[in-house]
């Protein structure tokens, strides 16, 4: 690995801060969380299709209020994932897990992207010195960070996480930064107006609701932040990870299910449509079918370096397309420090999953260290090329890393301009028939890691026998059912 110091010196990143004391009493919360001036509400039109074209409501009569219904989650969900469930095995090595939710606005070319992590949730609060001098250095705790409108951001972080809790199955978690006097914090899901009873400042979320309140600690004075954000909404799936009616797919192929080729990643929903409201910097903002999207991503720390590109709001398509792409400078585990590219494209497009990924053919890229994104893959059946740029300079935000914990890792905007095409190959593996040519202004665009000293060009490769084991129609979680003794955590 790099040494820290030239981690920091790319141009991307940050310097670490360190986190404040978080200490509180709960009267000065309570009252804290009641400002005097109550945000003025925004309604937008409702959507009925993921892709909708980006619409205004200056000439519309005013819109009614757009509540969110709640629903417990149900077992064996439509469209749920592989690795939906927390992986936390219950072991001292070094291990985070990090959760990432967007909600986008194509009226008001906005968006909000929720981000949550625990490191090390085996030690819930800040290791004593006897258990550093046993297990060596680790960094512990809970964050909620938010990437909202007009690129203001807000974090929440905490050093122990005794009040953060996770389901082993399903994509279910939670946190209190903060409970209400002689109220215990939840440790699973409970009903929206008992989180509320329980929770000053903290956060639920499952495949279908989303909930929370959190306050900025006052560590990130190198971008503008708000004081403050409360939000409510609940969402629809419309894609996982593969087709629409059939078994959704792992991100990364059956072995993610063991602890190789760390870290391990999975798209939770492709596309969705959430309906609810987010208060943020003086403003409540209500929301009918609005885009959505969900991923995880788990194991020892981040990639070395990688990139990444996510969008599910284009215009020029006739049905529902969500775009997910990314790729990553991973460890191959081993005694020595040996790196590997490792990238993907995944399409939904009208139903139906385009898969992209080292195990059916090449993906290539091209990515400078801002401003500019090109990837290209053949499948052997479709080519697809995508190229994104943007004039926005980017919000720097946090990821759990190996050498310092949940510090500033990447650099990220929603601004992003973006072109999609895919082709048909033909029998002579010429590009064919078009099959699908959009665009969009509202991409999510993110390099992180580093150091990015300049343009990175790179492909794939992975070893013969390695592709045709993931090519294997290996169902996991059918053999598990069978001997649910030895199924891992979080599959």
């Amino acid at each position: 690995m790099e040494p820290l110091s030239k981690l920091w010196d790319s141009p991307l990143l940050s310097p670490h801060l360190s986190a404040p004391s978080l200490s509180r009493s709960p009267l000065s919360v309570k009252l804290a969380s009641s400002p005097l001036t109550p945000p003025t509400t925004t309604r937008l039109l409702a959507h009925t299709s993921v892709s909708d074209a980006h619409s205004s409501t200056d000439d519309q009569k005013p819109l009614p209020s757009f509540k969110p219904t709640y629903s417990p989650t149900p077992r064996n969900r439509h469209l749920r994932t592989p690795h939906s469930g927390f992986h936390f095995d219950g072991t001292a090595r070094k291990f985070f897990e990090g959760w990432y939710f967007k909600v986008s606005i194509p009226q008001r070319r906005q968006s909000f992207c929720f981000m949550y992590s625990v490191e090390s949730p085996a030690f819930r609060k800040p290791l004593t010195p006897l258990e550093q001098a046993q297990y060596g250095p680790r960094f512990t705790g809970v964050g909620a960070q938010i990437l909202g409108a007009d690129d203001k951001y807000i974090c929440q972080y905490s050093p122990e996480s005794q009040y953060f809790w996770a389901n082993r199955d399903e994509l279910m978690l939670g946190n209190t930064f903060v409970h209400k006097p002689n109220y215990k914090p939840p440790n699973k899901e409970v009903r929206p107006q008992e989180f509320d009873s329980r929770v000053l400042e903290g956060f639920q979320v499952t495949p279908l609701w989303h909930q929370g309140f959190i306050r900025d600690d006052g560590r990130s004075n190198y971008v503008e932040t708000v004081k403050t954000a409360r939000w409510e909404y609940s969402t629809r799936p419309v894609y996982g990870w593969g087709d629409v009616g059939s078994a959704q797919k792992s991100t990364a192929g059956w072995l993610a299910a063991f602890p190789v080729f760390e870290p391990h990643w999975q798209i939770c929903m492709a596309a969705g449509l959430s309906t609810g409201w987010i208060e943020w910097d003086g403003e409540k903002i209500e929301f009918d079918n609005a885009p959505s999207y969900s991923e995880k991503n788990w194991g020892g720390a981040f990639p070395r370096k990688w990139f990444w590109v996510q969008c599910n709001v284009f215009e020029g398509a006739s049905g529902e397309v969500a775009l997910t792409a990314a790729g990553g400078l991973r460890e191959i585990p081993g005694m020595t420090e040996t790196f590997e590219n490792a990238a993907l494209i995944g399409i939904h497009y009208d139903g139906v999953f385009y898969e992209f990924v080292p195990w059916n053919g090449v993906v290539n890229w091209e990515i400078t260290t801002w401003g500019y994104w090109f990837m290209s893959a053949d499948n052997g059946r479709y080519v697809v090329e995508l190229e994104a740029t943007t004039e926005d300079p980017g919000t720097p935000l946090r990821a759990p890393t190996a050498e310092a914990g949940l510090s500033p890792a990447c650099k990220d905007t929603c601004f992003g301009d973006l072109k999609l095409q895919m082709w048909e190959r033909r029998y002579d593996g010429s590009k064919g028939k078009i099959v699908l040519e959009v665009s969009s202004n509202m991409a999510a665009l993110e390099v992180g890691g580093g150091p990015w000293f300049n343009t990175w060009k790179g492909k794939t490769s992975m070893p013969a026998v390695l592709s045709r084991a993931l090519q294997l129609p290996v169902d996991l979680e059918g053999i598990f059912n069978v001997v649910p003794l030895f199924k891992p955590p979080g599959l």
